[in-house]
């Protein structure tokens, strides 16, 4: 791996800082224990444009936003953070805290999810699967004992998180690698939620993932790679099996006690969190599902439809509304030593995925801070 970056950090801007209701003083940094980079205090800062923007067009990115990517390393208590906003004008890079390069390969948690539900949306426009088909039309007999009953759940049951069926994942909590079966065999040994009701369980597209290879024969990763990642040339994009160590460039990963978890079995997640990608590829991923080039237009409505979710989660992806107004699309991710966020606008246009190099951020308001300040209407 090549030798990291001296320290770079974003401005902290005061007048952006009051636009967020964020009080300059709170700028302090800390070292998580344990940690191997040094961090630095948010100073002279550093943002590299990707794509120059036209004269007299505004920056994907703006102050508010820096200010608050800076927060999440003050704050939020993250050896480094970064975000890659695209738009018609361009695209441009930011960073704060150190680390992060912004063509480093990381771990992208449930963001896997809307990769997956992308694959099983296509099958379904190829009529080679239905939504409306129970679990059991295509995995038999899988889903039974402790009250659970594959026969009376649907493939929407599962895209939608309404399936009631347990997270395994709160039994391994997340560090133990284990096969698509043996995670929903420890799912099945806990009894349902009420089925309809929303309740997000990495279960579901653990067995998205099986039923997609019953379909065609193929690991849903070869799948993915074949309909999504090819097409699209995100090629910073993988989905690593077993491979416990990440492709160069990368960064290092860390828990949230300080400790180094860059190496990971990714059979930790499977379907619902294996992917391995960039800034950029997830940036290109969403700005194209959203513009259509991934799903036909019915598809496309049935994955934004929140109906069987109550508002809260559509298919592989949910909507954020904004204190404007603007309600934005994407999901986010969080596995040991990573936590990421993609959104954009309805339409793709616009694009934003951020990322902090642990678990997850300290401060929680912070994240709608960022998207507030990035996606709502302002005058530069």
């Amino acid at each position: 791996m090549p030798p990291r970056r001296t320290p770079r950090t974003l401005r902290a801007i005061p007048a952006a800082l009051a636009l967020l209701g964020l009080a300059p003083t709170c700028l302090l940094a800390s070292t998580p224990t344990g940690a191997q980079t040094p961090r630095s205090e948010p100073s002279s800062g550093s943002r590299a444009l990707t794509s120059p923007a036209p004269a007299g067009s505004r920056s994907p990115v703006s102050p508010a936003a820096d200010a608050a990517l800076a927060l999440l390393v003050t704050r939020g208590k993250a050896p480094a953070a970064a975000l890659l906003a695209q738009d018609d004008f361009g695209s441009q890079f930011a960073d704060a805290g150190d680390g992060i390069d912004r063509s480093d390969h990381f771990r992208a948690g449930s963001i896997t999810k809307t990769f997956i539900a992308t694959v099983v949306l296509q099958l379904a426009a190829e009529h080679r699967l239905s939504l409306s088909d129970s679990v059991d039309a295509h995995l038999p007999g899988l889903v039974s004992g402790a009250g659970n009953d594959g026969s009376r759940l649907t493939l929407r049951a599962l895209l939608t998180h309404t399936s009631g069926l347990y997270d395994f994942t709160a039994d391994t909590l997340g560090t133990v690698p284990v096969t698509p079966l043996q995670a929903v065999r420890i799912a099945l040994t806990h009894p349902p939620a009420d089925p309809g009701r929303y309740a997000y369980s990495n279960t579901n597209y653990v067995l998205l993932g099986m039923v997609v290879e019953q379909v065609t024969g193929h690991s849903y990763a070869t799948e993915a790679e074949r309909r999504i990642i090819t097409p699209l040339r995100l090629t910073g994009t993988s989905f690593p099996g077993a491979r416990t160590s990440l492709p160069s460039p990368h960064g290092r990963a860390y828990a949230a006690d300080g400790s180094d978890v860059t190496e990971l079995d990714p059979r930790v997640a499977g379907a619902a969190g294996e992917l391995v990608t960039t800034l950029a590829d997830l940036d290109r991923f969403y700005g194209a599902l959203l513009a259509g080039e991934l799903l036909p237009p019915g598809q496309l409505r049935e994955m934004l439809n929140t109906r069987a979710a109550h508002g809260s989660y559509g298919m592989g992806l949910y909507p954020v509304k904004l204190p404007c107004g603007t309600t934005v699309w994407g999901h986010n991710g969080r596995i040991s030593g990573s936590y990421v966020r993609s959104a954009a606008t309805v339409d793709g246009r616009r694009v934003l995925t951020f990322r902090v190099n642990t678990d997850g951020i300290a401060d929680p308001g912070l994240e709608p801070a960022l998207l507030a300040a990035e996606f709502c209407p302002r005058t530069e």
